[in-house]
């Protein structure tokens, strides 16, 4: 298989978020081993006008990475454990994202995030170019759903009810 190019993570984060189901991620441990894991959930935030995205409140020095073009990762820290791992989406300046929330039967972002060993020196790394993870071409998936984004209830009705999360439905059965 093929790495995803650039051309692929410069569309908009709901447009990669539905794309990215079925692609496999590829992890390359600090001891060598090698993982292959297929995306199963995502999630999608769209910039600066969407209240639930962190670029909501503009240009930090924690979401300075997503003004960049797509294709870097975005990690952060939640509840002072878990690193969350998000793929940067759009062109320069147009600050986006996808959480990742499943990978082959690993179903929570926290959980992708301990399984893969995610810290922080993963913010800002290139998956176009990164010798220890990126994502790999697979056929596109149709047989998914949609729904609620979750635990985003602080940014108001109009962009808590944005169905942009995208769940295999083979995975929502092996999960229930």
């Amino acid at each position: 298989m093929n790495r995803l190019n650039a051309h692929f993570y410069q569309q908009d984060a709901v447009t990669v978020a539905e794309k990215l189901l079925g692609k496999i991620l590829i992890r390359v441990f600090d001891d060598g081993t090698t993982k292959r894991y297929r995306i199963t959930e995502t999630e999608a935030y769209l910039g600066e006008e969407d209240k639930a995205c962190h670029a909501s409140k503009g240009r930090t020095a924690r979401t300075d990475i997503m003004y960049s073009d797509g294709g870097k990762i975005y990690v952060y820290l939640i509840y002072g454990m878990y690193w969350m791992l998000n793929v940067v989406t759009g062109t320069e300046n147009h600050p986006q994202a996808v959480l990742i929330r499943g990978i082959s039967r690993i179903i929570g972002s926290g959980k992708v995030g301990r399984e893969l060993k995610i810290d922080k020196s993963f913010y800002g790394e290139d998956l176009l170019s990164s010798d220890r993870i990126w994502i790999e071409d697979a056929p596109d998936e149709s047989d998914f759903s949609t729904a609620l984004r979750i635990g985003i209830d602080y940014a108001g009705e109009e962009w808590r009810d944005k169905a942009w999360r995208f769940i295999l439905k083979q995975e929502q059965n092996q999960a229930k």
